[in-house]
């Protein structure tokens, strides 16, 4: 009888099956998670920081803002995707880690897809500031907020939370492959930080300088604060929907060609 030999070398590992992706990314979004639960700053920043800057937004700057009281309502989406922003960053910082701690250099010994880290990572950022949302939105109801929406409408409305989420996360990502150490990735993403104080997130766009008032109007985050808005108002978002999915689904894509071309280049170093 002969004798078949395999073709894969002795010591190396073997290719990944679609199981196997499927089992390495569930065990790398556990990880992720528990790293997360134990990561206290995160927590702090992903829960905390929405609280308080809600409670800054409505009793410190709402009374000038919006005199009649109504300032919680139009101020709540914006809380909530401006943290999303801190919680995301995070991601970020792990990748970076990550790649700079060794980790990606031992899952080259197995057989692993490397890219399962990032899936980690991605969905731990969404289940964490999903949390950070509903906990934003507890605290909103109980300062007075009363959402209009309605099933279809909060089903709509969490969906775009999440898919800016997702997208944020993303871009997170991919500057933790591209910065060089952890501390860079806060450097890099500063701009992404700051992007929701140059829309609609906390005053109207018209209020601005005319100057500043084309880059509020045309950037991501200002459609989807308005389709949220609109949405958790009991009112119909209209265009602004349309346009934040195709930001959201355009930065999505983007990001995750410019990873798919990065990681093997990154990793392997």
């Amino acid at each position: 009888m002969a004798t078949h030999h395999s073709l894969t070398p002795a010591g190396s590992p073997a290719p990944a099956t679609g199981t196997g992706v499927v089992t390495a990314s569930r065990v790398f979004v556990g990880r992720a998670v528990r790293h997360s639960v134990r990561d206290v700053e995160a927590l702090l920043m992903a829960v905390v920081l929405p609280v308080l800057l809600m409670l800054v937004f409505t009793f410190v700057l709402g009374g000038a803002i919006a005199p009649d009281g109504t300032y919680l309502d139009y101020v709540v989406p914006g809380i909530v995707l401006t943290c999303a922003g801190f919680g995301a960053s995070f991601t970020g910082v792990a990748v970076s880690n990550d790649l700079t701690s060794g980790t990606i250099d031992r899952l080259r010994t197995m057989p692993v897809p490397g890219a399962t880290v990032l899936v980690g990572h991605t969905v731990a950022s969404l289940a964490r500031n999903l949390v950070a949302t509903a906990v934003v939105l507890l605290v909103a109801v109980g300062l007075g907020h009363r959402p209009a929406a309605g099933p279809v409408a909060w089903a709509a409305a969490v969906g775009l939370i999440a898919l800016y989420i997702l997208a944020i996360t993303s871009v997170f990502a991919l500057l933790g492959l591209l910065a060089r150490s952890p501390e860079a990735v806060t450097g890099y993403g500063f701009g992404l930080l700051f992007l929701p104080y140059v829309s609609s997130a906390f005053v109207p766009v018209e209020t601005m300088p005319g100057w500043l008032q084309g880059i509020a109007a045309h950037q991501p985050l200002t459609p989807v604060v308005e389709a949220v808005r609109a949405l958790l108002g009991g009112g119909a978002p209209g265009g602004d929907a349309f346009l934040a999915v195709a930001w959201c689904a355009g930065i999505v894509l983007a990001t995750a060609a410019a990873t798919a071309y990065l990681w093997p280049r990154r990793a392997s170093r």
